[in-house]
């Protein structure tokens, strides 16, 4: 299975760009878009290279989504930590 994660482009440099996701920062390869992106923009991320620009309401609620996700994930592991 493949995940894509929405991330914000922080910083510019040629065809490389700082994104960050989710609080972390990850260098990422913007050359496969087919507009340049700007600083502020929301990117779809899948392994290492932007792939899409995505408007800033939907890769909020796509962020959203993620952290519940893990949030939810977190809980489980939680409770089979704690079964006997």
């Amino acid at each position: 299975m493949c995940l894509a994660v929405p991330s914000k482009i922080v910083e510019i440099d040629g065809s490389m760009a700082t994104v960050d996701v989710m609080g972390l920062r990850k260098q990422i390869s913007i050359i496969l878009l087919p507009e340049e992106p700007k600083i502020g923009d929301y990117v779809l991320v899948h392994a290492g290279f932007a792939i899409n620009k995505m408007e800033p309401q939907e890769a909020l609620e796509v962020l959203k989504l993620y952290e519940k996700i893990l949030k939810e994930m977190e809980e489980q592991e939680k409770s089979w930590q704690t079964e006997p």
